[in-house]
């Protein structure tokens, strides 16, 4: 080939590169809106949208922003899916069992007497949990990504101390989702859905006997402690309270496929930084509280013991009339039996032995 040839092809083919490549990776601008369910004063379960939001940014070359909003501040706290699926928002952060009222299939994100947390991870992402999941959510118009989890909560702080099934008779007590309020409600207990900025000047004002949030770290920012002294553990309503992002499927699908990528990645990431920020700052801040006053219990046996005849009572209920319910409590309950035969033979029985010498 004589140079003249090969230096006019040369030409035409970097033209057709130089003129062709930005159009391949050329993305355009997306500004989304995110509403959370809790406030800026929660820093790690606010903060875990913070942190998806700037990776989001990060990896799209900030072409992709989100922009974090606290409760209240576009939609009020427990109203973020009637935010997305009205258009109001693209997208929320939120516990998905704030809205059980609608469905209860909703509740899945956790139940009483849950999988753990490493075992909601492992049905979510290796079970059938993010498919089964994903089909509910898609009627309800959106789509869902796990994204954190605060690990086995504690069980509430109260104003008296309980020593018996019968001292709970009456007590009005703020908990999360529409199931635990259930099986407390079973148990003799008036359960009471309010926010978390909400909670406080309600416990003070006595409108509150008690109040189930999360757990060392959360609780000590809202202050409980300061009323209520009595702090009970385990928290069998909820022991692995996963955080979700809810997508709008319209914003959804009009994101190119490299921005879906993003999204989910970005989510995944968080989802893992949200459990180790709760699991390395809940000692610390247990410390602080019991120095400050506070005084750890242990539900009585029988307590525990009837909230989970009640909790397996009412899923059977739920499973007769829902059949929603029943398709992913099906796969859920099989995945928990399998999973909790090997905790017990590997993790749990390790763990019991290695805390027991640390203590």
């Amino acid at each position: 080939m004589d140079r003249r040839s090969f230096i006019k092809r040369a030409g035409v083919a970097g033209a057709f590169t130089v003129g062709t490549a930005p159009a391949v990776h050329a993305q355009t601008t997306v500004r989304w809106r995110l509403a959370h369910s809790f406030p800026k004063s929660l820093d790690t379960i606010y903060g875990t949208a913070e942190t998806f939001a700037k990776l989001v940014g990060d990896m799209s070359g900030g072409k992709f922003t989100i922009q974090v909003f606290a409760a209240g501040e576009i939609v009020p706290a427990l109203a973020t899916l009637d935010g997305v699926q009205n258009g109001v928002i693209e997208c929320t952060h939120t516990a998905s069992n704030f809205f059980a009222g609608k469905d209860e299939t909703f509740a899945f994100n956790g139940i009483p007497f849950s999988l753990n947390s490493r075992q909601m991870s492992a049905w979510m992402f290796d079970g059938n949990g993010l498919k089964l999941m994903r089909e509910f959510y898609k009627t309800q118009g959106v789509i869902n990504f796990p994204m954190g989890n605060t690990g086995a909560q504690m069980g509430g702080w109260y104003r008296k101390e309980i020593k018996s099934l019968e001292d709970l008779k009456g007590l009005k007590l703020r908990v999360s989702g529409l199931l635990a309020g259930e099986v407390y409600k079973r148990l003799g207990v008036v359960p009471q859905t309010i926010a978390a900025g909400d909670i406080y000047p309600s416990l003070e004002r006595g409108t509150l006997d008690a109040v189930e949030f999360s757990g060392p770290f959360d609780d000590q920012k809202l202050g409980f402690y300061k009323v209520a002294p009595y702090y009970y553990y385990p928290g069998w309503h909820d022991g692995s309270p996963q955080l979700d992002l809810l997508v709008g499927l319209k914003a959804y699908d009009a994101l190119s496929d490299e921005y879906k990528a993003i999204l989910a990645a970005a989510a995944t990431h968080a989802h893992v930084v949200m459990q180790a920020r709760y699991d390395a700052r809940n000692p610390t801040a247990l410390r602080q509280l019991v120095a400050a006053g506070a005084k750890i219990q242990r539900f009585p046996q029988e307590v525990i013991t009837a909230g989970y005849r009640e909790a397996m009572a009412l899923f059977d209920e739920i499973s007769a009339r829902n059949p929603n319910w029943k398709k992913v409590y099906e796969d859920y309950a099989r995945f928990r039996a399998d999973l909790n035969l090997w905790f017990s033979i590997a993790e749990a029985s390790l763990d019991q032995f290695t805390q027991a010498q640390r203590r």
